[in-house]
């Protein structure tokens, strides 16, 4: 086609002249990102992470061409109209939930992750610090503690706010939600994107990998302070403890919203720990998968998986759990009763008989006590034992599946992780329930941007699936009486 008459040079010319400009943008950006790179001390993951990306890339190359055509799944009308639960749709490497066992952090149950990940004692039983479970969901790989301290150190390097950040989160009303503050907090942060910045420069896909690598190690090193400040600021005088690079990630975010006792440090680091992933269905998880899958860069995926985490079906369910807790408390302190099973027991059918649920009890996929609160359990057996909230806690663990299988109206009568945690939080002194889910938010934070680098460094597409009207469901029906 020949050029417009208003072009002043030949075709070639001008193509000629944009391939140089996007090879001088390139070179730059490789110049700007090697100086960057100087300033920041190398953990040895990015390293590690590029040696096994080709062996994946190629892998999963391989099962899509000799592959492709087969059918994993079918889809029932329940299931379209139901969430599209336990739909079996998306690809998510990190962790798999299986119902009975829990979930498999890259092939490790949580009793393996506190017996092979390094822990910051170095003492038997401690709990295992999240920068090595980070390492783990990126890898595949049990880091030693070198490493692990090496990846301490680099998001040490990498956490300063941008100078806007700070003054913006001092600026919001106390009233405003702090998971609100953390949703916007993360879209300020946005302004130092280099998946942006890249992207907008016309980088290759297949440099993707590299521009979200750097978003995601500045994104989980600048949660901490981001998240203390969100504290301090809403409940208190606004001021944060000193930003410490002598210690590890957990510890040194407690310091800075001035929770300094030790064995809280250790509850931080299982906290992040086992509510990091849990596969890719739940809404926070697939948000993020879903919005990143737009080539949205991470700040814009992470902030809309948080508005996903806030909702009261997900991320609000341990304040809920410990509302009831205390509900039952005052109610048999009040009827001069003690705390026993029997006491128990009438409390949960009278909720049950009000047409209420058992907060706490009860998930999507689990069909066993979920593992997560086993842990929690265990940690509080050794910390808090004679805290009389856990108490409470343990007496309705065991009386409350014999309940809820006589009532007959849910598939998994145990509990699950929000069952403990908003306890152990209390424990310490964390009285501001509206906050448990920013915490939540950090430690979901490690899952989702590990998943989302893998979704750019395997070259995952965008999202689409179809959707259908009630119309064409009637319709299928009538002309499909058996189905496919």
């Amino acid at each position: 086609r020949a050029p417009p008459r208003h072009s002043r040079r030949p075709q070639a010319t001008m193509v000629a002249a944009s391939m140089m400009q996007r090879v001088a943008i390139r070179r730059v950006s490789v110049f700007t990102q090697a100086a960057r790179a100087l300033s920041v001390p190398s953990s040895g993951l990015k390293e590690r992470l590029m040696t096994i990306m080709p062996e994946k890339q190629d892998a999963l190359k391989a099962m899509k061409k000799e592959h492709g055509a087969k059918i994993v799944d079918k889809v029932t009308i329940d299931q379209l109209v139901g969430g599209a639960r336990s739909i079996k749709c998306m690809l998510w490497e990190t962790s798999l939930l299986d119902p009975i066992e829990g979930i498999r952090f890259r092939g490790y149950t949580i009793p393996e992750l506190q017996e092979k990940l390094p822990n910051y004692t170095g003492k038997a039983g401690d709990e295992p610090q999240p920068e090595g479970l980070f390492w783990l969901l990126l890898t595949g790989d049990i880091p030693t503690k070198a490493q692990v301290d090496a990846l301490t150190q680099e998001l040490h390097a990498r956490a300063k706010l941008p100078a806007h950040v700070e003054p913006m989160i001092r600026s919001f009303p106390k009233g405003m939600h702090p998971m609100t503050q953390l949703s916007s907090a993360i879209l300020a942060l946005q302004t130092d994107s280099v998946f942006a910045r890249e992207y907008a420069k016309g980088c290759h896909k297949s440099t993707y990998w590299e521009h979200t690598y750097e978003d995601m190690m500045n994104l989980l090193a600048r949660l901490p302070e981001v998240c203390a400040l969100i504290y301090r600021c809403t409940y208190f005088d606004g001021k944060i403890g000193a930003y410490d690079k002598s210690v590890d990630y957990s510890a040194n975010f407690c310091n800075m919203m001035g929770h300094t006792d030790p064995s809280f440090h250790e509850l931080m680091r299982l906290y992040i720990t086992i509510h990091s992933d849990h596969e890719g269905g739940n809404a926070s998880a697939h948000t993020c998968h879903l919005v990143g899958s737009t080539l949205s860069d991470p700040y814009l995926s992470l902030s809309a998986s948080m508005n996903a985490l806030a909702g009261p079906l997900h991320g609000l369910a341990n304040q809920e759990v410990l509302g009831w807790l205390l509900g039952l408390q005052a109610l048999l302190k009040e009827q001069g009763k003690p705390v026993t099973p029997e006491s128990i027991t009438e409390f949960a059918w009278d909720t049950l008989k009000a047409g209420k649920v058992i907060p706490g009890y009860g998930h999507a996929v689990l069909r066993k006590t979920d593992p997560r609160y086993t842990c929690q359990r265990t940690f509080a057996l050794k910390h808090l034992p004679d805290y009389e909230l856990f108490k409470v806690v343990n007496t309705v663990y065991e009386v409350m599946p014999g309940v809820l299988t006589e009532h007959g109206k849910t598939k998994n009568p145990y509990p699950n992780v929000d069952s403990h945690s908003g306890v152990l939080l209390k424990y310490y002194g964390f009285d501001h329930y509206d906050y448990y889910t920013v915490l939540f938010g950090v430690g979901r934070a490690y899952g989702v941007l590990a998943q989302l680098f893998w979704d750019r460094a395997l070259g995952l597409p965008l999202e689409r699936p179809k959707s259908v009207t009630s119309e064409w469901l009637n319709n299928f029906i009538k002309n499909n009486p058996n189905g496919l």
